[in-house]
């Protein structure tokens, strides 16, 4: 192999040997792979599954007041995207699907949170998930979690919209 010559790893992105002088497009490359690699493991439906259970998490450990389970469920949610592998070819699950909308909707520039539908449902989203924290540090379990689900399914429904769209543009 020469010293030049780009090495597959992995995760089935490409870099380049030190030393080795690279044109414009090896440049985009090598800037593009952290990014490709995140959105490649956060596609695996295992990852976008698991990491809709650190919300309850992160409300029970704020009700039990136990830091150590909040600082579980905060470094869950930082290690989630890449704590899995990306998915074979040919997984078609709603998550992966899911998570490939997003990365497309948010390349598109259209950003989560908003006025306009459906970034409105992330919107609502955040003051729901706020409550639904407060609601549990507070002691209110029915008010938590209640709260929880409303943030749930505010969350599931903007990404159910986003798939549908990114289907509909894919299909093409």
């Amino acid at each position: 192999m020469d010293a030049d010559d780009p090495v597959l790893v992995t995760d089935g992105c490409r870099f380049f040997a030190r030393g080795r002088r690279l044109s414009g497009m090896d440049e985009h490359s090598r800037r593009e792979r952290p990014r490709d690699v995140f959105w490649a493991r956060h596609s695996n439906p295992k990852s976008g599954w698991s990491r809709t259970l650190v919300g309850p998490l992160l409300v029970l450990a704020l009700y039990r007041r136990d830091w150590r389970l909040v600082a579980v469920a905060v470094l869950a949610a930082v290690v989630n995207p890449v704590a899995f592998p990306p998915p074979d070819e040919d997984v078609d699950s709603w998550m992966t699907r899911a998570v490939r909308a997003e990365r497309w909707w948010l390349g598109e520039g259209r950003g989560t949170v908003g006025l306009g539908w459906p970034n409105v449902l992330n919107a609502l989203n955040v003051p729901a998930f706020a409550y639904a924290l407060y609601a549990a540090y507070e002691r209110t379990p029915a008010r938590a979690v209640v709260a929880l689900a409303l943030s749930t399914a505010l969350k599931l429904g903007w990404i159910e919209v986003v798939a549908r769209r990114y289907d509909a543009t894919v299909e093409r």
